[in-house]
């Protein structure tokens, strides 16, 4: 009796006669928990799934690991506890239908039982301790869109952690998710299901809660509220300044509010003028690049002209009218004991509130974790990628011989007063120091290595540089379109919001290339973003995790993304606050708003961007024959399972470490490779290992060995066999494989061969036998009156393939 046969006879009955899918509000779910590791060429690593999973009142409660009858009951324990803890299901089973043997994941007491519990005993089980509103948020089942959405496996643990902490009375909750898992729709699951079960502060289901969502971008807030759209259209408020001084009042009737930061502390509506809401910056430390046009007489950020408390327009609300704020994007001030936004926490205090983040780790004076706590639940961005449910990247580092500058007498001083005796490095280019034919050099390696219709995101050192690098491009792209290459910053406006909206349009191709200062580090959600590339240098973590993140989206045959790193910024993957688990909280003393104080380097980095309206900058015309002195060295880093990127060198040298367990030595390597079918299931082993087509071509890259064979790719790492081109194996083995075969056979054969050389081994999987046939022949009947019939056609095309790869002293 074999797997299915042993659930379908056995187990399956076992479950329904405990009352599983039998019992109103019950069900048994077959579940993928993780599709896969994407690995390349549109493969994925093998995924997880479980054979069954046990809901009772839309949570799940059990998970189940099947085994045929002939194996022991035992024996998928192991994969039912790992199933368990992903799912963070209470119990797990695992049986081989005769037998089950039960796990409690809670205090890990095990043992065999003789029927599975019915739904209500296990549900009892679990909540010995009765909660109304536990109850009443399992009563109400997820929005799920029509039957076209289901929580994946961490956002159903998040949203039931969060949940959980609201029931039991917790007032500051912190969620971490990396950017790209749906920490919108965990919020929008919350909301629906507070909402639905007339859950709000007083404790008592007697009316709808109000709940804030709070961003610090006028697009994050957009983003939210069309997200939303489920609820009732009169339960939604988005509250803008426009709408507030049209009605002369903040509204206060609905359900679901959504606004920035910057909308709650602009001036009341009574005040004669009406602040811009967004070009107000957050916090110090993270000024957002709109506060670059923002600045009073004096160069100071705006920051330091905000009205007083009693002007701000969130004092119009009563401090206990919010039941729930949920801040989006928490760690970017929102928390932090010196930011003027902390304001408007603590002036809603009675709310419970919900933070979210992709980056909640300490980064200088980010105190997050201090003012939320530890997070409920956090899935980083390695679990994502690994996971499947996030693209994975490689990173090319690329140094050029001006990544630092000393004056040289041959060069012109267009602007400025140089410094003869300093090393000018990257943090200066671009803030006090240009010099274009540096910027071109580095354009024309970019646009070299990027096809030309993938879409990239470009960050560059302020709004000016951002500007030299648009207009570079244009002039240097084969693209004939004026619009290929477009700023976004804020002095770009509302053409530049078009621009980006268009760029978000997947089925739109123009623009394909955006550059920017700061604008784009957070709320740009463009699932097909294929480049990232950095101009800048990076010093905080949490924007460095936050630009990764711009690449990190799925979408339809994007197997991977890539980043181009022009400044060294590859350095903080190798940073323990990069992907590790998140450090303590350090106290921290408040900060006084006063201009004398010293601030951080983040904060001197952003507030440079102010040098764009200076003339104090130094711009330098490299002497006649300078520019082409100008070189560059590339170096490519891979996607790591550990959540690195690991050099091609250790790359190498874990796939020489693995090949072991793939074949034991060349004559096995050769006798697999030299099938189809074989080398099939050799291809998928290497990629289940991490190293896919694409990776296989990067390391053939590395070695020289472009134009030759994976088969002599994989004898060089593993027997330090010098590769030969395909052409030269081709040459080599013609006239054996052509002894072997009559003229037309021959014919065909030729004709497969030079696919091969162009192309590569893909050319001799079985699955291209259809199309090179079609374009050999133009139809099947022509291939067959030429070469017989489809299986003999099939046996010569396998058969002449180990010939292809055959030492030619063993054939007779």
């Amino acid at each position: 009796m074999n797997e299915a046969e042993t659930r379908a006879e056995l187990i399956d009955p076992k479950l329904k006669e405990a009352g599983w899918g039998v019992v109103a509000d019950s069900a048994v779910k077959r579940e993928v928990i993780a599709p896969g590791r994407l690995l390349g060429g549109g493969k994925r690593a093998k995924p997880l799934i479980a054979d069954y999973v046990l809901v009772y009142r839309n949570q799940k409660l059990a998970v189940i690991e099947a085994k045929k009858r002939d194996l022991p009951d035992t024996e998928g324990l192991q994969q039912a506890k790992e199933y368990a803890q992903r799912l963070e299901t209470p119990f797990t089973y695992s049986t081989n239908g005769l037998h089950i043997y039960q796990v409690d994941m809670r205090t890990a007491q095990e043992g065999y039982i003789d029927h599975f519990p019915s739904p209500e005993e296990l549900w009892q089980r679990i909540h010995a301790i009765d909660n109304q509103w536990l109850d009443r948020f399992a009563d109400i089942p997820f929005e799920d869109k029509s039957g076209t959405w289901q929580p994946r496996y961490y956002q159903h643990n998040a949203i039931n952690a969060i949940l959980n902490k609201i029931a039991q009375g917790e007032g500051r909750i912190l969620l971490t998710l990396a950017t790209g898992t749906g920490k919108t729709a965990i919020a929008f699951q919350i909301a629906w299901k507070l909402f639905h079960s007339r859950w709000n502060l007083s404790g008592k289901p007697t009316r709808r809660p109000r709940i804030l969502f709070l961003a610090d971008r006028n697009i994050l807030a957009d983003q939210a509220f069309n997200a939303f759209s489920a609820f009732p259209q009169d339960a939604l408020v988005r509250i803008e300044p426009s709408q507030i001084k049209k009605q002369g009042r903040i509204p206060k009737n609905g359900s679901i509010f959504f606004t920035i930061f910057q909308t709650f502390m602009t001036k009341s509506v009574n005040e004669d003028e009406e602040e811009s809401a967004e070009t107000l910056p957050l916090t110090r430390e993270f000024d957002s690049e709109e506060s670059e046009r923002k600045l009073n007489p004096n160069g100071n950020s705006i920051s330091n002209t905000i009205p007083e408390p009693e002007a701000f327009r969130f004092y119009d609300y009563p401090p206990d009218f919010f039941d729930l704020i949920i801040i989006d994007e928490c760690h970017r001030g929102g928390a932090k004991d010196e930011s003027r936004w902390r304001g408007i926490l603590e002036y809603f205090s009675p709310a419970v509130q919900l933070g979210l983040t992709a980056t909640p780790k300490r980064d200088n004076n980010t105190d997050t974790y201090s003012y939320f706590g530890e997070p409920v639940y956090t899935y980083a961005l390695k679990d994502g990628i690994n996971d499947g449910y996030l693209t994975p990247f490689k990173v090319k580092q690329i140094e050029t011989t001006f990544d630092e500058y000393v004056y040289n007498e041959e060069d012109i001083i267009l602007a400025g007063q140089i410094d003869k005796d300093k090393t000018y490095t990257e943090a200066d280019f671009n803030r006090i120091i240009e010099m274009r034919p540096r910027e071109a050099f580095r354009i024309k390696l970019l646009l070299e290595a990027i096809s030309p219709d993938e879409k990239t995101l470009v960050f560059c050192a302020s709004q000016r540089h951002a500007l030299m690098i648009r207009d570079l491009v244009n002039q240097m792209s084969s693209s004939n379109n004026p619009n290929y290459c477009v700023r976004v910053t804020a002095d770009d406006g509302e053409l530049g919001e078009q621009m980006l909206r268009a760029f978000q349009d997947n089925e739109k191709t123009i623009p394909t290339i955006l550059t920017t200062s700061r604008k784009l580090s957070t709320g740009v959600d463009a699932r097909n973003v294929r480049n990232i590339v950095l101009l800048r240098p990076i010093n905080s973590m949490i924007e460095f995790k936050q630009i990764i993140g711009r690449g990190t989206r799925l979408y339809d045959s994007k197997d991977y993304f890539t980043i181009y790193d022009f400044v060294r910024a590859y350095k903080l993957f190798q940073d323990p606050l990069w992907d590790g688990e998140p450090e303590a909280p350090t106290p921290i003393t408040p900060r006084k708003n006063n201009d004398s104080q010293p601030i951080n380097q983040d904060t001197q980095t952003s507030n440079n961007d102010s040098s764009d309206s200076t003339p104090s900058k130094i711009i330098i015309q490299l002497g006649d024959g300078r520019e082409r002195e100008i070189e560059s060295r590339q170096q490519t880093s891979f996607w790591s399972p550990d959540g690195l990127p690991i050099s091609a060198t250790e790359f190498i040298e874990r796939l020489y470490g693995d090949i072991p367990e793939l074949f034991t030595d060349e004559d096995q390597l050769r006798l697999l490779w030299s099938r189809p079918d074989t080398r099939k299931s050799l291809l998928d082993g290497l990629a289940q290992k991490g190293y896919g087509d694409e990776q296989l071509t990067e390391v053939s890259r590395i070695i020289d060995a472009e134009k030759s064979d994976i088969y002599d790719v994989l004898a060089y790492i593993a027997y330090a066999h010098k590769p030969i081109t395909r052409q030269e194996r081709v040459i080599k083995h013609q006239h054996l494989i052509f002894s072997r075969y009559t003229g037309k056979q021959q014919e065909f054969l030729d004709f497969v061969l030079n696919h091969y050389i162009v192309e590569g081994v893909t050319e001799l999987d079985q699955s291209k036998l259809p199309q090179l046939l079609e374009l050999k022949y133009h139809n099947l009947n022509d291939a067959i009156a030429s070469l017989g019939s489809v299986p003999e056609i099939k046996k010569v095309f396998i058969e002449f393939q180990q010939y292809l790869y055959v030492n030619k002293q063993d054939v007779a």
